[in-house]
């Protein structure tokens, strides 16, 4: 068996903080670095940070040139924002270091929906730095695309999708509850969709042109609408408390056009706590075809757990993958690492394998 895979993450939020925890079980990865943008946070041991009962000897950095030459990675994690924007300098970074990226930024699970120019950037410079980049996530990345795609394999014809995941934006942080306008008034909500500060959900655009692309459809316009979902009851997480009234989350659409016509509805109404009020959270996906697909399930699949284990998850994918910039829909189908992540990789540049 040779060494182990070195793999860094970027991000000690919620979703850093519960990837590297995982990355600290598996068998055969090895966590060397951990970068946050919080500079109130260098230097601190991650152990606790992550919510460990201990110190582990890897400390917070946040300079990400310099902890990249100390620890060498094969593969990083990048998990500090949801837009191409905020995490292009990161990214081009550790392509230029010879490292791997899986991205759980929202838009670069398809970032040629929304920025091709720099979609075409990313695959041209990875291709010369000869490391593979993926953007990854429960959704967008599985549920509303990938899981949808999955499902068409078995139709001879489409005529139309339909997809929806309601889901608890309890386990959430601060910045993912913002976005949602959660604790502002209706009126406030309203004013944040103008200003651009309540934005919904992020991915949208990526899922369908994900979906399309796949099933060779052209997609002439895309409608969204976002809703207030205002409260009546007291709801609270540990981040925010919010009275009856004020708004627990939003109701966000998202319907697609081929030909004039509708062809992919996406429906994804996101809140803290909807079984406060009786919602049952869950995720249904209907294809209207031949033949007919209907599949839903309830409780969701939970965000947090799923987005952390994907991205750990699809690390022998990407290192196994053909340099370049790859969606969810052109790799291996995921599966749980539950050996030796080793065993998974084969042959994957020995030579570059070490301690």
């Amino acid at each position: 068996m040779h060494d182990f895979i070195r793999v860094m993450v970027l991000g000690t939020g919620q979703m850093g903080s519960g990837i590297a925890r995982l990355l600290l079980e598996k068998p055969g990865l090895k966590l060397v670095g951990v970068y946050a943008r919080r500079k109130e946070r260098r230097s601190l041991d991650i152990g606790p940070l992550v919510g460990l009962d201990k110190e582990v000897g890897i400390s917070v950095s946040d300079d990400l040139e310099t902890i990249l030459k100390q620890t060498q990675p094969h593969i990083a994690i990048q998990a500090t924002c949801s837009r191409v924007v905020d995490a292009e300098g990161e990214i081009t970074t550790l392509i230029r270091h010879g490292v791997h990226v899986i991205s759980i930024a929202e838009e670069m699970t398809f970032p040629a929906a929304g920025s091709p120019a720099f979609a075409e950037q990313i695959n041209r410079l990875a291709c010369s730095n000869r490391v593979a980049v993926l953007g990854t996530g429960i959704n967008p990345g599985f549920i509303l695309d990938l899981l949808v795609i999955t499902l068409s394999g078995v139709c001879a014809n489409i005529q139309s999708i339909t997809a929806k995941r309601i889901n608890d934006l309890s386990p959430y942080g601060p910045s993912v509850l913002m976005s949602q306008g959660v604790g502002l008034s209706p009126e406030a909500f309203q004013a944040g969709l103008e200003n651009k500060s309540v934005v919904g959900h992020f991915g949208f655009s990526e899922s369908i042109h994900m979906i399309a692309t796949t099933l060779g459809w052209e997609i002439e316009r895309i409608e969204e609408k976002k809703e207030a979902i205002v409260t009546q009851v007291r709801r609270e997480t540990p981040f925010i408390s919010i009275e009856p009234g004020q708004v627990a989350g939003c109701y966000h659409t998202a319907v697609a056009y081929r030909e004039g016509k509708p062809v992919i509805t996406l429906i994804h109404p996101q809140q803290i706590h909807p079984s406060l009020e009786g919602i049952e959270t869950g995720d249904t996906i209907e294809i209207k075809g031949t033949p007919n697909i209907n599949l839903s399930g309830t409780p969701e699949i939970p965000g947090g757990q799923a987005t952390c284990a994907l991205a750990v998850n699809m690390i022998p994918r990407v290192l196994m993958a053909s340099p370049g910039l790859h969606t969810m829909a052109e790799l291996p189908t995921p599966a749980a690492i539950l050996g030796d992540v080793r065993q998974l990789v084969g042959g994957y540049k020995r030579e570059k394998l070490h301690d």
